[in-house]
């Protein structure tokens, strides 16, 4: 069955972990297995294989919208103090410039600053998930950044200009996490806090789609936002209104949740 002839691809917000947590040892050594399992399953559990993943990764952040536009670029070891062998991980996945010349022109069609960014490689929030949900690295990727201002108005109206995209076979992926209040992992104090956010969170993902924009427009007052997101630092969530905002009309749900490091994590799907 052709794409064209099947159900549009979903946006999905996915937990990307910490730094090259799943290629180290831990304690305890399953801390990130669960997450890990999720991973994998991520593109094997679709109905239909992407053609190409649009990657919005918490790690990149510009004024305006960029976009990857080398045919291959390279990897961006961005975390600091891992063990040496996690510097030599490989993720060789070719790019798209044609999409990534296609998501710029959607985003200026929708009034968004866009452009095409020819030397930025591939960061670690991008190659970690998919080294376990894509791990022949054969389906191109292209990497959408998050604008330095934050704004989930606008990274929703984002992911509207992009929803097109989804028609087209290509899987939006919003890479962050749900939690990230570094000072806050391995706290159990921080259990009951993530509890109340992702109970909110998970309740506004699965609204209906008008409250679930107006709902995650305003976020931060949220219970315990600024607990689990501390003002300034919300890099890692901003990536889920990417992938809310492109199914406009579409039914959000929560697909994993897990407890690590003393708090709760969660990954979410749009259809």
């Amino acid at each position: 069955m052709s794409q064209a002839a099947s159900a549009p691809m979903p946006a999905i917000y996915i937990p990307h972990g910490g730094g090259p947590c799943f290629f180290m040892d831990w304690t305890p050594r399953d801390t990130w297995a669960r997450m890990g399992d999720f991973l994998r399953g991520l593109i094997r559990g679709l109905a239909v294989r992407p053609r190409a993943i649009l990657m919005v990764s918490a790690h990149w952040m510009t004024d305006d919208f960029a976009v990857t536009g080398a045919a291959a670029p390279e990897l961006i070891y961005d975390y600091y103090g891992f063990p040496p062998h996690t510097y030599q991980l490989r993720y060789p996945a070719p790019g798209d410039p044609a999409l990534a010349g296609r998501v710029v022109d959607l985003l200026g069609a929708a009034g968004l600053a866009a452009h095409v960014d020819p030397a930025r490689g591939f960061d670690h929030g991008m190659f970690i998930p998919l080294l376990l949900a894509a791990p022949d690295a054969d389906l191109p990727v292209v990497q959408l950044s998050i604008r330095n201002d934050l704004d989930p108005a606008s990274h929703l109206a984002a992911g509207a200009a992009l929803a097109a995209l989804r028609d087209e076979g290509v899987l939006i992926l919003g890479s962050g996490m749900s939690f990230h209040n570094m000072r806050g992992y391995g706290d159990p104090r921080f259990g009951p806090v993530s509890d109340s956010f992702d109970a909110w969170l998970t309740g506004a993902v699965e609204a209906a789609p008008a409250a679930r924009h107006t709902a995650l427009t305003e976020w931060a007052d949220a219970p315990a936002a600024r607990l689990c997101h501390p003002p300034r630092a919300e890099e890692h969530l901003i990536p889920l209104m990417v992938a809310a905002g492109a199914a406009p009309e579409g039914r959000g749900r929560k697909i994993f949740s897990d407890r690590v490091m003393e708090t709760t994590v969660s990954a979410f799907r749009f259809d």
